[in-house]
């Protein structure tokens, strides 16, 4: 029996090394939805539980006593679309214009919608409720989408992708036929920038479900909290009832995986556009 080659055995160490973080990274979601099937008490024995239990229908009882938990996943689902498709249309209306419009100023606007990029989050709290103040808009779901419709990351990927997706030839020939500018974004550019419109969608729409920040800031009445919000309210020093969190955070969980799991050769083949030529 010849001995494996060099080659093949180092091959199958990478194999299994990435055997062992794939386990390892997916950990954290198989005791989650265990524990969501189980009582608090059975949560903290010892050992703890590592199959499925019975105490789904009572988590989920509690979890829908201490919270109004499906109208939170309406305002997740509100909130993440209406982000979503805001985002879309002044990312593609921005990177587009970066990429194939001439005008006084472009690329100092763009250096400075870049520059925007490199500011730490933490830093836009205070101006951002102040403004939310000022407008009359604590407490209102507008003030989770609005604010970022037009985000820097997003027009950036959409003015990379333009300017290789979109010949400049085929705008010209648009405006030779008396389309107009709107027009030729709508009828002729837009149409070619759906792969990037798909990856920022996709990014958008997990950022948005998965915002926490924001909805602390400007959100007061349970009634009106998004999931990871409501989810952050079940805790308390005393009592937390973990098996209905654990719940609550596996319901939240599903939408992502699924649309992970639809999504994800777009997803990598979508922030990946133009790194290889």
């Amino acid at each position: 029996m010849t001995a494996p080659h060099p080659a093949e055995t180092r091959a199958r160490l990478a194999y299994a090394l990435v055997a062992a973080g794939a386990l390892v990274m997916m950990a954290p979601f198989w005791f989650m939805f265990v524990f969501a099937t189980h009582t608090r008490a059975e949560i903290f024995s010892l050992p703890p539980p590592l199959v499925f239990g019975r105490g789904l229908d009572e988590n989920l009882r509690i979890l829908t006593e201490q919270l109004p938990f499906w109208r939170n996943v309406g305002w997740s689902v509100y909130v993440a679309l209406a982000s979503t498709a805001l985002t879309l249309l002044f990312c593609s209306l921005g990177g587009y214009a970066f990429a194939r419009l001439e005008f006084r100023g472009k690329e100092a606007l763009f250096a400075f919608v870049m520059a925007t990029m490199m500011l730490p989050t933490f830093m836009n709290i205070i101006p951002s409720f102040m403004v939310m103040d000022a407008l009359g808009w604590i407490d209102e779901h507008r003030a989770l989408y609005i604010p970022g419709a037009a985000s820097a990351f997003g027009i950036f990927l959409v003015r990379q992708y333009a300017a290789t997706a979109v010949p400049r030839e085929l705008i010209e020939a648009a405006r030779m036929d008396g389309c107009g500018e709107f027009g030729i974004y709508w009828r002729v550019a837009l149409p070619l920038l759906r792969p990037a419109l798909g990856t920022l969608g996709l990014v958008t729409f997990i950022g948005s479900w998965n915002n926490f920040m924001a909805p602390l800031v400007v959100m007061r009445s349970v009634e009106n909290f998004t999931l990871p919000l409501a989810l952050r309210s079940l805790q308390n020093p005393s009592n937390t009832e973990w098996g209905a969190l654990m719940a609550g955070s596996a319901i939240a969980t599903i939408p992502l995986l699924v649309l992970f799991a639809v999504s994800s050769r777009q997803l990598i083949a979508g922030l990946t556009a133009g790194a290889v030529k």
